[in-house]
C-alpha cells in the first residue's frame, strides 16, 4: 500500500558547570518516552506508510522559498502533514501545494484563525483516502478578542485502513503559564481524542506548545548552546519536565532534542534574539506522537530535526519522519 518509494548569583543563573551537574545527561522521561531517530533511511518499501511531519510558527510572514525548503527535494514519503500557527492572510496551503507539486496534492486542511494543518498524499492516493475530517477546539484568548486565539485543528483519515489523527495545537506563551498550557492541552485532547468513540492506530501531536525551560536565565542557556551542550538543558525542559508528573502525554514518543532550541531567532537569521525582550532559548516546537496498536503496528523514527537553514520567522521549523508497518500482515 501506499508510495512504492517510500520514505522510511542571580535568580536562575548557574555557571556552565553547576547546570551540568545538576541537570545530567539523562533522555529517559516517565512521561514521554524519548527515543533516538534512526537518521538513516533506505527509502526501500519495507514499511507500509511513510509520514513526513512538519510543525512551524510562521510569525505572520511567509516566503515561497522558505516553504520550497519546508517541503524538500526528496518526496519518498507517502503523507506530508504540515502544521503552521501564527500563518499570515495569504493562502498558504495554495503556496505548499504548489511547492508540492509535481508529487504531492492537498488532501484535506483544517483551520482556525491563524493555525493551520494541512495534509498532503501522493497524486493518484485518493482511493487510499476514507473519512477524512477536520476539527478544531479553541482555548484562552478570550475567544480571539484578545491577540491570536491559541488552540488547535485535527485532521482524521483512514489512509490505507491505517486509521490516524493528527492535532496541530499552538498553546499560552510565557515561562510561567505552565499549568495553563497542561489545562489547554488536556481541554484539546479531552474534545478532540476522548469524546471520538472511534479508534486510532496512530495519534500525532505537532505545533507551537511554548513550553520553556525552567530556572535557566539566558546567559547560561545560550553559553551551553554555543558550545554545543544544549543536551544538558533537556533536563529542564519544561514540556518533559510535566510529563515526568504524569500531567500531559501519558505514554507518547518523541525523538532525542538534540538540535538547537527553536525559540526565539532574530528574524531573517540563525541568531537568537538580541531585542529588548531577549528571550531564553526554549525547545517550543515539538513533534509527539502515540501508537493505540501496538501488538500490530510498528513505529520507526527516521529523523527529528529543526530547519535551521528557514529564517522567515523568529522560529526554527521541525520536521520528523516516521514510518510505520504492520507487524501481522
Amino acid at each position: 500500500m501506499g508510495n512504492t518509494n517510500s520514505l522510511c548569583g542571580r535568580k536562575g543563573f548557574y555557571n556552565k558547570e553547576t547546570l551540568i551537574s545538576s541537570v545530567g545527561n539523562n533522555s529517559s522521561h516517565d512521561g514521554i518516552r524519548t527515543i533516538e531517530a534512526v537518521k538513516s533511511c533506505s527509502f526501500s518499501r519495507k514499511s507500509d506508510l511513510c509520514i513526513r511531519i512538519i510543525t512551524w510558527n510562521m510569525n505572520g510572514k511567509v516566503s515561497y522559498d522558505d516553504l520550497v525548503q519546508l517541503v524538500g527535494k526528496d518526496r519518498k514519503f507517502d503523507l506530508l502533514v504540515v502544521g503552521v500557527q501564527e500563518a499570515p492572510k495569504t493562502n498558504v496551503a495554495q503556496l505548499l501545494q504548489t511547492a508540492s507539486s509535481p508529487t504531492h496534492v492537498l488532501l484535506g486542511k483544517a483551520k482556525l484563525q491563524s493555525i493551520q494543518l494541512l495534509l498532503f498524499g501522493p497524486k493518484n492516493s485518493q482511493p487510499l483516502v476514507k473519512d477524512l475530517k477536520a476539527e478544531s477546539q479553541s482555548v484562552g484568548g478570550c475567544g480571539g478578542l484578545i491577540g491570536r486565539k491559541k488552540g488547535a485543528v485535527a485532521i482524521r483519515i483512514n489512509y490505507g485502513d491505517i486509521k490516524i489523527v493528527f492535532i496541530s495545537c499552538h498553546l499560552s506563551a510565557h515561562a510561567n503559564k505552565v499549568d495553563q498550557r497542561n489545562e489547554e492541552l488536556r481541554r484539546i485532547s479531552n474534545s478532540l481524542i476522548s469524546k471520538d468513540k472511534r479508534t486510532h492506530d496512530l495519534i500525532v501531536w505537532l505545533g507551537d506548545l511554548n513550553y520553556r525551560i525552567q530556572d535557566v536565565s539566558n546567559r547560561p542557556a545560550r553559553s551551553l548552546i554555543q558550545n554545543h551542550l544544549q543536551s544538558v538543558l533537556v533536563r529542564k525542559d519544561q514540556l518533559l519536565q510535566e510529563a515526568d508528573r504524569g500531567e500531559i502525554f501519558k505514554g507518547y514518543y518523541e525523538g532525542t532534542l538534540g538540535f538547537k532550541p527553536t525559540y526565539k531567532y532574530n528574524v531573517g537569521s540563525s541568531n537568537y534574539d538580541t531585542s529588548h525582550k531577549v528571550r531564553v532559548p526554549a525547545w517550543t516546537d515539538r513533534i509527539l506522537y502515540k501508537i493505540q496498536d501496538t501488538k500490530n503496528i510498528q513505529t520507526t523514527l527516521y529523523s527529528y530535526d529543526s530547519l535551521d537553514q528557514v529564517n522567515g520567522s523568529d522560529h526554527k521549523p521541525v520536521k520528523a519522519d516516521l514510518c510505520l508497518k504492520w507487524i501481522n500482515s
